[in-house]
């Protein structure tokens, strides 16, 4: 299978499959316990039909829209993931210039292994920070601060990660990061040539918005799990919630509502945005798919806040459903991953512009000209019958 091969984010998905160690593949694929909320996360789209209108005149159409106060090419948002060096060399880096390319908003976590200075010299598009609070304060502020001064558009504060989810895939393989070589594994690292040469022989793994304060993940090999248990800050409130808001001082997100309530708590704190997401699926197995909920949170907050559905998008009509249901916007993160995994920047561009083409053919088919008249109108997607 070759990237020329690849129609549709599934088949990146595939080609992946093919080119990394499994250990490193099942970080990517895998989700917790049984991983039924991954699959609901897509799945939920089924549940939902776009009615489309006809000879409309849509031989012009502007895919364009606002998010988070800067103009997004269209209203899709590559979500912030962490260790992308794990998965492809050239990292963080393929996706922040195919995000540019494409205008689209492009995130990075506290577990990028780019820099944020790295990150900010790329890329004059839209960027965006997932922090995760650690225990560490003094490495919460030295992150923000660092966002501060390299120019970032806005911090998403992550609500969902207080402990690991229980990832199966990587009990089993052991993956750690950096990544290291066990036993059960070496044999599917050593038939991966390609990638296994590129890691050893290319710049070491590190977690450079982490090392100035903590060896975990960089120096000293750890899974994400056993990270998230001992690293970060189980106490966190809402009162830390709105402290690291007023330190910001920015565009300010909550990545990881999924209720009515805390949407409701969101509005108040002064969020500018809230990310519906579970992680895609890696946190609560059994929680209710962002597509889902979204009808819920549009309608108790909905024109207040802006709305972010995040996770299970692999089509473009996926994002638009997500549109006709109200949000300002759809985001994920394996939709792009997948195809970084398969090919570095030129899988990311490629992945990017079959979503566009999908979003742009579904909005000629819909009789739509304008992202506008799809988050106006709620009544284009309707429950399956």
């Amino acid at each position: 299978m070759r990237l020329t091969d690849c129609h549709n984010i599934d088949d990146f998905r595939r080609l992946a499959k093919a080119r990394l160690p499994f250990p490193v593949f099942d970080y990517i694929d895998g989700a917790a316990d049984d991983e039924l909320t991954k699959a609901r996360n897509t799945a939920a789209y089924d549940s939902v039909d776009l009615v489309p209108d006809v000879l409309a005149g849509v031989e012009t159409i502007d895919t364009s829209c606002m998010i988070l106060g800067r103009k997004s090419a269209l209203p899709l948002m590559l979500s912030p993931t962490a260790v992308q060096r794990a998965f492809h060399w050239q990292g963080e880096t393929a996706v922040a210039k195919a995000a540019e390319k494409f205008g689209l908003w492009f995130g990075i976590s506290s577990l990028a292994t780019r820099s944020i200075e790295e990150i900010a010299a790329l890329t004059t598009g839209p960027k965006l920070f997932q922090l995760y609070v650690h225990k560490d304060t003094g490495l919460n502020t030295h992150m923000i601060e660092r966002c501060q001064a390299a120019g970032f558009d806005a911090l998403a504060l992550t609500v969902d990660t207080i402990v690991s989810g229980k990832r199966e895939r990587c009990l089993r393989s052991g993956f750690t990061t950096p990544p290291r070589f066990t036993p059960a594994s070496v044999w599917s690292y050593a038939t991966r040539p390609r990638w296994t040469l590129d890691y050893v022989l290319r710049e070491k793994f590190r977690l450079p918005n982490l090392d100035t304060h903590v060896s975990e993940g960089t120096n000293k090999a750890v899974s994400i799990a056993e990270y998230f248990n001992t690293m970060l800050d189980t106490s966190m409130d809402w009162d830390t919630a709105a402290a690291i808001r007023q330190q910001w001082g920015g565009t300010f997100v909550l990545k990881g509502v999924m209720s009515v309530a805390d949407a409701r708590r969101a509005v108040e704190m002064g969020a500018d945005a809230i990310m519906l997401s579970n992680h895609g699926g890696r946190q609560l197995d059994g929680s209710r798919a962002p597509f889902d909920q979204l009808p819920e949170i549009v309608d108790a907050v909905g024109g207040q806040i802006e709305i972010i559905c995040d996770g299970g998008v692999r089509r473009g009509t996926h994002a638009l459903k997500a549109l006709c249901s109200g949000a300002t916007a759809a985001s994920g993160g394996r939709l792009y991953l997948y195809a970084l995994a398969a090919a570095g920047q030129d899988g990311v561009e490629r992945a990017l512009g079959i979503l566009k083409d999908e979003i742009e053919r579904a909005m000629r088919l819909m009789g739509v000209t304008s992202v506008d008249q799809l988050t106006a109108d709620r009544l284009r997607a309707r429950p399956v019958l």
